[in-house]
Order: C-alpha cells, then structure tokens, then sequence
C-alpha cells in the first residue's frame, strides 16, 4: 500500500457497550438515533456495507457489499475524544483521565488565576452554549474567565474576542496546560472564544483550539513517521496528539473543509497516513442532541464519500470509523456516550468481507502498522490477513 485515508466521523457511535452503564448510559446508540430522522441517506455508506455491521442492520444490509466492515470496542476507560483517539492510534489507557464534576480544586485555580491576573467564573460542568449565555455579561463586565468543565477530561477556557484576543487566549490556556499535570492531567485545554452584543446573546466563533496532553508512549503516528513515511493530521488530530508523530497539519473550520482539505491530499503524491477528524458531528449535532442535524451531516458525508472513493488508486485504503458515541436522542445528560465504533474498509485492494466485532480500537493502527510493515508496541491485533486480497 502506498497510502491510507482514515477519517473519524467524531462521535458516531454504533451501539453501546456491554459496560455503558458503569459510565451512566443507558440504551443508548448514537446511529439508531440518527436513523430516526427523514433526513438520513446514506446509500455510499450502505453499499459498502454500513448496514451489514452487527447491530446496524436497521440501516439497510446490502448483499454484495463493496467494502470489508465490522465495529470495534473500546478497551480503555473512558468515552472520550483523548483517550478514543489515542486507542484508535495503538494506545489503550486502562485508567481513566481526571474529570472534575463539582469543578476544579483551589490548588488548580489560584496558581490559574494568580498567572493570568484574571478572576475566574463558572467553575462547574456546562453546556458550552449555555454557559457562555449565562456568564457572558459577566465576563465582559469584569474580565474574569469563564472557566467550566464536562463529563469529559476538559479544562474550557471561554472569553468574548473583544475582551480577550484570541492569541492570548491560546497563551491563557497553555499556563493551564502546564498546571494541569499530574494527578491534575486532564485531557485537553480547550479555547473556547466567543462573540456576541451582550444581554446573554452570545456564540462560539471557529476559533476553538485544543492544548492536549500528550499520548504516554509512540503511536501508528510515531511509526509512520520514523519510518519517513508521510503522517498528515487533518482537522483537530494535530490537537489532539499534542502534534507528536505527525509531519504536517492541516485545522479545518467545519467538516466541510475537511472533507474539502482531505480531498485535497488525495489529489498528492504522498507516502504514508493522512488521518482527519470531522467534528461537526460531535460538537454541532450530538452534544447539542440534533438528531435531524446529525443525520444531515451523514447525508452529506455520503455525498461526499462517493465523489472521494474516485480519486483512490489501486494501492490506497480509505478506512471510516468513529471515536466514542453522543448519542442526540439521549437527554439524560448533553455528553459523550459509551458506545462501539463502526469500522469501513474501502480500495480496490479489499475483500469485501464481515470483521465481525474486534475487542479494541487499537486493532486498527495494528492493522495500518502490519500493511506498511511499521514496528508499533500495542495492545491491538492486526487483522490484515482478514481483508487484503
């Protein structure tokens, strides 16, 4: 194989898991919900056997799929986009990343505050729309920060673009990043900037930008790179490794820039991984609970996917799969959701063939690590003999 596409529809859950209540979810499937919803099409994704996976039949099974499929599950603690990430990538965390649900400590804060000179508000887990609403008139009056966390391993700094420059922002959240460590080393230091005239009427802008906490050993990114091999991140990878084991990056501002920038990578010659993240999904559709949102987004995907599967040649895999669920009918909480991922295996070189459920995510960079004949340390078992003709 000379190159591999592999795109996180982020959040795109395929069912939960046996032990989603140990994380508070309860029946909950995050592509059950989106199937509910008129505007769901997605014939690209049926052919190649979208509705073949296990538990996915109500999608439409096909009889002569195109692809190989299959859906994994995940081995670390966590539903998450860090840890999912990271798992799909050859790394398993069996302990959870620290998460904050009464808000963070004072020995977080006043180190926080006392860098920034800035007061802090909020404190607590939120939706990120409603927070900004609440505190919004607050932060511009007094200048503090609009600090707030999730069921997610997050630290989310929120501040009004004319009261805090985006760039000091960034420099707000990386004093948090180096605080953060630690029994204190939360996943990510989000950006969260926003824009707005006041009396609670406020909106996020595209300038998000996330300040991770870096993987704790080599990933498929790592090898793909010191085998000088080409290892390109599209979209919020960069973010999300901490930038380690990538050669070049590329942000997006909504997933159809991605889908247009990773396009734009199929047109070179490259030599190695270029892995995208579409986060639409997660961010716009699933936390927000949209299912007619979130099923737009996958129609649009699909469109988009019969149009990119032309520009693959004869050595090239196209992989499509997810990183955690969010489920947008769940309204027992606005977070993330324990779910299995769903996995498409597409190229010419394929056997279109079931892989059946596979125990962990990091059986997918086994897999890429096998096919390139890379080294990689991991948990995960390659299935390569599986589907390559």
């Amino acid at each position: 194989m000379k190159r591999v596409f592999l795109i996180v529809l982020d959040s795109c859950g395929a069912g939960e898991l046996p032990d989603a209540a140990l994380f508070g979810d309860h029946n909950v499937h995050t592509l059950r919900a989106c199937a509910s919803s008129a505007r769901l099409s997605i014939p690209n994704l049926r052919a190649a056997g979208f509705g073949n996976i296990d538990g996915l039949e109500f999608l439409g099974s096909v009889a002569q799929p195109c692809g190989a499929f299959g859906k994994l599950a995940e081995a670390s603690m966590g539903k998450d986009t860090t840890i999912g990430h990271w798992e799909i990538a050859g790394v398993v965390s069996p302990e959870p990343l620290p998460t904050y649900p009464n808000g963070f400590p004072e020995e977080v804060l006043r180190p926080f505050r006392e860098a920034t000179g800035r007061g802090v508000l909020a404190n607590a887990p939120w939706s990120g729309t409603a927070v900004i609403n609440k505190f919004g008139d607050a932060h511009v009056q007094t200048g503090d920060l609009i600090v707030y966390t999730s069921a997610d391993s997050v630290f989310q700094i929120a501040a009004h673009e004319d009261v805090v420059p985006v760039e000091q922002l960034y420099d707000y959240c990386r004093i948090a990043r180096r605080i953060l460590h630690g029994k204190h080393g939360v996943g990510r230091v989000i950006a969260r900037p926003f824009v707005g005239k006041g009396n609670g009427n406020y909106t996020r802008t595209a300038n998000r930008h996330d300040f991770s906490l870096e993987p704790p050993r080599k990933t498929m990114l790592d090898a793909f790179r010191d085998a000088g091999l080409d290892s390109i991140a599209v979209g919020k990878i960069y973010d999300i490794f901490a930038g380690q084991g990538i050669t070049e990056h590329v942000y997006t501002t909504c997933n159809a820039d991605g889908m247009v920038k990773t396009a734009a990578y199929a047109e070179r010659d490259f030599h190695g991984l270029c892995f995208t993240n579409l986060v639409d999904f997660d961010m716009l559709y699933g936390h927000r609970r949209d299912i007619d949102g979130y099923a737009n987004a996958l129609t649009e995907f699909d469109a988009w996917l019969g149009a990119f599967r032309k520009k693959l040649g004869p050595d090239d895999l196209l992989l499509v799969t997810a990183d955690h669920g969010c489920d947008p009918s769940y309204t027992a909480t606005t977070d993330h959701t324990r779910e299995y991922i769903p996995l498409l295996i597409l190229g010419e070189a394929v056997k279109p063939v079931n892989l059946g459920v596979r125990p962990c995510f990091a059986d997918i960079a086994a897999t890429l690590c096998d096919v390139f004949g890379l080294p990689l340390e991991t948990e995960g078992r390659s299935f390569k003999e599986v589907f390559l003709k």
